[in-house]
C-alpha cells in the first residue's frame, strides 16, 4: 500500500455565517494552510480532524492502492484529489497526493 500526503491548501471563514447560524464555541479549526501529513497504510494520521478524514478517507484508500483518475479526468495529475471538509462555516480544502511523488507545486 502506498502512503498519501495530505496538505491544506485553503482556509475560508465565513463569519456572517457563523454570526447568523452557529453557537460561540471556544476553538474551532486549528488548521493552517501549509500543515502537512502522511497517510500510511489508508490510516488518519495523528492530528488530522477526524471530520476532514471522513470527506477524504476513500480518496486516500484508492491512491494508496494504486488507483486514481477520479471523475474521469478531473484532476491534471490523476493520483490526486482536491478535497474540502464539511464544515460549512470554516471549510479548508486539501490536496491528497502520493507521498513518494513530488509535491504538486514542485512538478513542473
Amino acid at each position: 500500500m502506498k502512503d498519501v500526503r495530505i496538505t491544506v491548501l485553503r482556509r475560508a471563514d465565513y463569519r456572517d455565517l457563523q454570526q447568523k447560524y452557529e453557537n460561540p464555541i471556544e476553538h474551532a479549526c486549528g488548521l493552517r494552510e501549509g500543515m502537512t501529513w502522511v497517510s500510511a497504510g489508508g490510516q488518519r494520521p495523528e492530528g488530522l480532524c477526524e471530520e476532514a478524514w471522513r470527506s477524504m478517507r476513500e480518496y486516500v484508500m484508492v491512491l494508496a492502492h494504486g488507483g486514481g483518475d477520479f471523475y474521469d479526468g478531473w484532476m491534471k495529475d490523476p493520483h490526486s484529489a482536491v478535497i474540502s471538509c464539511n464544515d460549512g462555516f470554516r471549510p479548508v480544502s486539501f490536496l491528497i497526493e502520493l507521498a513518494g511523488e513530488p509535491a504538486a507545486d514542485e512538478k513542473k
